[in-house]
């Protein structure tokens, strides 16, 4: 991939300018900024998940749903990892 020095950056940051408009590019750099971090957080933990077989039998209490085969039921996290 080719870097991007000041004057590629500078004109970059004019085509947005001009497609999404003064008032709009905070509200887009906020938000990628947000995915960013969720993708970082989601990436960094390290989660055991049990899943449970969705054609396995259910116990009385529990409402009865029409079920495709290999849906999973449930998925709870068993032990996390800090």
């Amino acid at each position: 991939m080719p870097n991007l020095g000041l004057s590629e950056l500078i004109v970059i940051l004019m085509i947005l300018l001009l497609v999404f408009g003064a008032s709009r590019l905070p509200q887009l750099g906020e938000s990628l900024g947000r995915t960013i971090r969720g993708f970082k957080r989601g990436i960094a933990t390290d989660d055991k998940i049990a899943v449970q077989d969705a054609n396995a039998e259910q116990p009385p209490s529990a409402p009865t749903e029409t079920k495709r085969e290999g849906e999973v039921a449930e998925a709870d996290i068993v032990e996390r990892k800090s």
